[in-house]
């Protein structure tokens, strides 16, 4: 067995078995330690919309006819969807942790290039040049993630497959709940999603000048990174009462 690791035909894949140990050791000390390396790690890639259906509309409640008017403040559209965020989108990268998806991808790939070159030595009695092995175990690994990330999108608890996308919080109001918001400094704001779900994100006003003050009411505009950018609330239609009577406070 240890010389099969070591045959230079199959490095390629002894890496790849490797790594894939490395990635789940990291994920189950985290756990233990009460961190998350797979959502850090998601936190770092570009905004996935796993539907390919931006919900940047805004939702109002206990209005009779519709929309708010005119004098709401008008939501950038979102960005296009870019070729990187497709690849990533198909792979069912933002319905699956990112880690859970390499290691299938790193196991997948380590046993199919196991499995080719032991099976071409049995047939011709010698393994093909890894670089040669490498083509088709990366064609059985990638659709082989695929499928498994579909298999798993459905088996998460319904709690997290209910979970909108994070750039469907766009157009979202959200309350300010602890600290006071700058630019470049962010306090954190709660909103609910179309689930009724509560969510805790951080925001800063998406203007220099603004300030938002604990129990400001404001419109997420845009996303960077894990911070959201925002600006107030002015829309009568749209204010929800804040608890403990707070103001919507904005200087």
């Amino acid at each position: 067995m240890i010389a099969l690791f070591l045959s230079p035909a199959n490095t390629p894949f002894a890496v790849s078995i490797g790594l894939m140990v490395m990635i789940a050791l990291v994920e189950v000390v985290g756990a233990l330690m009460g961190m998350s390396p797979s959502s850090a790690l998601d936190n770092l890639l570009p905004e996935v919309d796993t539907d390919l259906d931006l919900d940047a509309d805004v939702d109002i409640d206990g209005v009779a006819g519709g929309p708010f008017d005119a004098d709401a403040p008008t939501i950038p559209d979102a960005p296009n969807v870019g070729p990187l965020s497709q690849v990533l989108g198909w792979l069912c990268v933002g319905k699956v942790p990112i880690l859970v998806l390499l290691i299938v991808f790193l196991t997948t790939f380590g046993l199919a290039g196991f499995f080719l070159q032991a099976l071409v030595r049995g047939f011709f009695g010698g393994p093909l040049p890894a670089i040669v092995a490498v083509v088709p175990a990366l064609f059985a690994a990638v659709p082989a993630t695929r499928m498994a990330g579909l298999t798993l999108a459905r088996i998460i608890p319904k709690e997290q497959t209910e979970a909108v996308s994070s750039r469907q919080f766009i157009g979202k109001v959200a309350t300010i709940i602890r600290g006071e918001a700058r630019k470049h400094a962010p306090a954190e704001a709660k909103l609910t999603d179309r689930f009724g779900q509560t969510h805790y994100v951080l925001v800063e006003p998406d203007a220099e000048a603004d300030t938002f003050g604990q129990g400001a009411q404001v419109i997420i505009v845009s996303q960077s990174g894990s911070i959201y950018q925002a600006i107030l609330n002015t829309s009568d239609a749209m204010i929800k009462p804040s608890p403990g009577g707070q103001s919507n406070e904005v200087r």
